[in-house]
């Protein structure tokens, strides 16, 4: 089974290899590797891995941490595709999308590009769009935004939705579903990424997610080739 494992780590030459090694010596397999953001000597990662069939997920956290200095910030099964180039992939896509097709294609590719659980996109359909608004476009296991009152809409710019923020269901507090939204395609309409249990989203993932939403914002208005 495939578990995905956020890592906090110093920021110095071979401290992957170290993890690499560890890992190796406890005969789970690394899949891919991400680097989230570097910053004042420590780096966050992204580590898909492949627990051998039989072992607890613990032992992936024992085995981690047996590098000085390594923090596990958080450890949860992943069911995606198993690739190392998602985000080049989406950016082909969406060069070559069909016209209306872009906001179906973010929601659907998003979840593996943010190794996130569901990604929404919503549209605007009144004058108050906190609260007249349409889902455009959903992820499978996306929860119903329908009926809900958005204070954030519109959204002028990206922002980080965590879990305790007073607005979200008692039902998404209780599944602590942390969540990441930026502008797309227009006033009043944005793609929003989520994950139930956590980590929470870094504001460089929200970085990234407003650059490729820029980029679909901007082939979705292109006129028909």
């Amino acid at each position: 089974m495939s578990y995905l494992l956020r890592l906090v780590v110093p920021d110095r030459p071979g401290i992957l290899g170290a993890v690499a090694t560890a890992l190796g010596v406890a005969g789970i397999d690394i899949v891919s590797v991400d680097v989230l953001e570097r910053s004042e000597g420590v780096a966050v990662d992204d580590v898909v891995v492949e627990l051998p069939r039989g072992r607890v997920p613990d032992s992936l956290i024992t085995a981690v941490r047996t590098v000085p200095g390594v923090e596990v910030e958080s450890l949860r099964p992943y069911a995606g595709p198993l690739d190392t180039h998602r985000e080049l992939e989406l950016l082909d896509a969406l060069a070559r999308a069909p016209e209306g097709t872009t906001a179906k294609l973010l929601a659907a590719e998003l979840p593996r590009v943010f190794h996130s659980g569901w990604a929404t996109v919503l549209e605007s359909t009144g004058e108050d769009p906190g609260l007249e608004w349409t889902v455009a476009a959903a992820s499978e296991a996306a929860p119903a935004f329908e009926g809900l009152a958005l204070p954030w809409m519109p959204l002028p710019y990206p922002r980080l939705l965590p879990s305790d923020e007073d607005w979200l269901p008692d039902r998404w507090q209780e599944m602590a579903i942390e969540m990441m939204a930026a502008p797309y395609g227009g006033p009043g309409c944005a793609v929003v990424l989520g994950r139930s249990g956590g980590p929470a989203f870094r504001r460089s993932e929200l970085g990234r997610l407003a650059h490729l939403a820029g980029i679909a914002t901007t082939v979705a208005s292109l006129p028909p080739a």
